[in-house]
């Protein structure tokens, strides 16, 4: 049976800046594009803490906003443990990627998830090393259990999810990590399927990889977080932190759309996408149809 997609707009910036992130729910959803997901409604809006972003870090664990991420979070969390007991489907538009900080003590609150994490960028730096303490370069970190409690232990269900249970896809800043000396994400037990794999293996083959290994693992299902800067810097450059290469429009809804055919997807997140960086609104609907493509298995 086909799952309901519930939207939830969560377009909190608190572990990035306030440059035009906050507008990508909004912005898609005035698209049009994603009423042929026939989503239900009405759409979920998570209230956001975002009037009280504070620029400066916090001094005891060198991130920005700890204190109203965690709160954030617990709402979120709230949200998706909803979704989660009504089989449906969520669809979180955020805001940063630190909105995962949310995500995934819902779901482990609920039973045994993955985390399928499509980014060009590892987020994997820890707080004293990241060169500006945003969340949204640390996620992965937090939620598999690095980093201060106040977010990686959330009603003590840390780790959110293990690192054996994680896939990451697409990235791209290897060296950038190496060079603002980030904890390596290839020396966990993370499986890493970076950009230059896909290059050189080939998408096809890549995805073939990523089921086979989703098969051997006995979780409950996996969540999609879906950064738009893994796609092509050339194709979307509405990001703040823009890197060269990366996945085509078209490669995106590929890999979406067969994830989402194993039956095995819980949800999925999309964040980073910027409006105040495509002037024309072409990006956008470009974004729009991915996901239309992309979930359409889920469609109802």
């Amino acid at each position: 049976m086909k799952q309901k997609i519930q939207i939830i707009s969560a377009p909190s910036i608190l572990g990035l800046k306030p440059t035009g992130v906050e507008q990508l729910a909004n912005v898609l959803l005035n698209t049009g594009r994603l009423h042929k997901l026939k989503y239900v409604e009405p759409l979920i809006e998570v209230p956001t803490l975002n009037a009280g972003y504070n620029k400066h870090r916090d001094h005891k664990t060198k991130c920005l906003n700890p204190t109203a991420i965690h709160d954030f979070s617990r709402i979120l969390m709230s949200y998706i443990a909803e979704q989660i007991d009504k089989s449906n489907f969520p669809l979180v538009l955020g805001g940063d990627c630190s909105i995962l900080i949310g995500i995934m003590p819902g779901l482990r609150s609920k039973g045994n998830f993955g985390l399928i994490f499509l980014d060009a960028h590892a987020d994997f730096y820890e707080p004293a090393k990241s060169t500006t303490g945003e969340l949204a370069d640390m996620d992965l970190a937090i939620v598999t259990g690095r980093g201060p409690d106040i977010l990686t232990d959330i009603d003590n269900l840390k780790p959110y999810v293990e690192d054996k249970n994680v896939i990451q896809i697409g990235q791209r800043d290897a060296e950038q990590t190496k060079e603002y000396g980030s904890q390596d994400i290839r020396k966990t037990g993370i499986n890493v399927f970076d950009f230059a794999t896909i290059k050189s293996a080939g998408l096809d083959k890549v995805i073939d990889d990523v089921i086979k290994y989703m098969d051997e693992l006995n979780l409950d299902g996996f969540w999609i977080h879906f950064d738009t800067d893994v796609i092509s810097d050339d194709e979307n450059p509405a990001v703040d932190y823009r890197l060269p290469g990366g996945l085509t429009f078209k490669e995106a809804e590929h890999l979406l759309n067969q994830l989402v055919q194993t039956g095995k997807i819980t949800g999925i997140s999309v964040t980073i996408f910027n409006p105040n960086l495509d002037k024309s609104g072409e990006i956008a609907i470009k974004i729009s149809d991915c996901l239309v493509f992309g979930l359409s298995k889920n469609s109802c």
